[in-house]
């Protein structure tokens, strides 16, 4: 089966759009065995994401979820965001009614903690990790018995005090056995937690983050992002981290690794073109669809010399289902 041109995965191709075109719809699903869904929308008041936007899904969502597994397709959720695991994931799968399981989640924390275990794999004791983020994290790397410090340790939750100066820099306010910083979405950032990270990179700790993502869609604006938790110890240091989230394929190599796909034969479905799509166009699979109901517009990809352009585009994720809009209206 050849799988070029319009459903190709190429940024260079012209993208077909789907809605309201059964026909078409059969066609380029039947062309995957496997289908990677962005699953990062935390907007409470206006469209964004692929599968729900904050704390309401959108129309449809679980019935197409349901009518991909009954074609025998398998799924894979795939989320840059670092503060919930994947239980985290699970019951809020489990509180919208949509079909999937916990093993079938997998979140840039889970990512980090995969490459921390079982790739950097760093001799004990000198693997500890420290941590500039939220529970999620924290969670993923005891699913790997990985030991950390930092986090959401209310005791680093303060200003930096004349005396922290002294203890930072000799070494007292230090844990030896740190080997690794690993930055993410951090909703309590301090000083003092980056001047912890600085000393330990100074040490010479191996510096990751679970993605960069400069901003955080929510309340119907935008908000600094991972990115902008790792930017100073980025500009204090000199170094760069390795990313373990979208588009990273660090990222698209553990997913791999772990459900065992046929890249060729695999779709990546997202809303953002810059970390969703260009994660598919990157990690070579065979095709992506953009969902209109995020982040990225359809201006974006289909004005001349666009920088990522996706395989196939559609309005909304229900369109998959192939039924009129007025029909899909009507049943919600």
């Amino acid at each position: 089966m050849v799988l070029g041109g319009i459903f190709g995965g190429s940024s260079t191709t012209t993208p077909q759009y789907l809605t309201g075109d059964k026909t078409a719809i059969d066609a380029f699903i039947d062309q995957f065995d496997t289908f990677l869904f962005d699953c990062d929308g935390a907007d409470r008041r206006r469209r964004i994401g692929v599968l729900w936007s904050g704390d309401h899904k959108f129309p449809g969502t679980a019935e197409t979820i349901d009518m991909l597994r009954s074609r025998g397709k398998q799924l894979v959720f795939v989320t840059n965001n670092s503060t919930k695991s994947r239980a985290d994931y699970k019951k809020k799968f489990d509180g919208m009614g949509i079909s999937a399981e916990e093993e079938e989640v997998f979140g840039s924390s889970y990512s980090a903690a995969i490459y921390i275990a079982r790739i950097l794999a760093l001799p004990p004791p000198k693997n500890k990790v420290y941590v500039l983020g939220e529970s999620g994290v924290e969670q993923e790397l005891q699913s790997e018995n990985i030991s950390y410090c930092g986090g959401t340790d209310p005791l680093l939750r303060r200003e930096m005090m004349p005396i922290d100066f002294e203890s930072v820099a000799s070494g007292e306010l230090l844990d030896d056995d740190v080997g690794i910083v690993l930055t993410g979405l951090d909703f309590h950032p301090s000083y003092l937690k980056i001047a912890l990270g600085m000393a330990y990179l100074r040490r010479g700790a191996k510096f990751l983050a679970t993605n960069t993502d400069s901003t955080l869609p929510s309340a119907g604006s935008l908000f600094p992002g991972a990115g902008a938790i790792s930017a100073p110890l980025v500009a204090a240091s000199g170094q760069t981290p390795l990313a373990l989230g979208k588009p990273s394929q660090a990222m698209m190599d553990a997913i791999e690794g772990k459900f065992k796909f046929d890249r060729k034969r695999a779709c990546m479905v997202g809303d953002r073109l810059n970390t969703d799509i260009q994660f598919g166009i990157e990690g070579d699979l065979g095709g992506t669809l953009c969902v209109l109901t995020g982040v990225s517009k359809k201006e974006e990809f289909l004005v001349k010399d666009a920088k990522v352009v996706p395989s196939a585009y559609v309005d909304t994720l229900s369109d998959l289902l192939g039924e009129s809009k007025a029909k899909a209206e009507a049943s919600t």
